[in-house]
């Protein structure tokens, strides 16, 4: 991974976290964990969407995969932080 990607790839978990953080409302981990959450999550969005074997491609997929592992990221952590 060259370092453009690797900036892309920063950027789009960033932005996936505070999107995630903004429609999973409630007590959340505020802006810095959300986008921690989301750099995370965006590596759980491409390895579950590996798994299923889908594939989406460009910008607006990429997105899409962090968006869904950020969301699913903070689901989880939120049901352990109640417990």
């Amino acid at each position: 991974m060259n370092l453009t990607s690797l900036i892309v790839f920063l950027l789009i978990g960033l932005a996936a976290g505070w999107f995630a953080g903004k429609i999973m409302k409630g007590g959340g981990f505020g802006l810095v964990g959300d986008l921690v959450v989301g750099v995370i999550g965006a590596l759980l969005g491409g390895w579950l969407f590996g798994l299923l074997n889908i594939s989406l491609g460009g910008i607006f997929g990429s997105f899409v995969m962090a968006l869904i592992g950020a969301i699913i990221l903070l689901f989880i952590l939120r049901l352990v932080k109640k417990a």
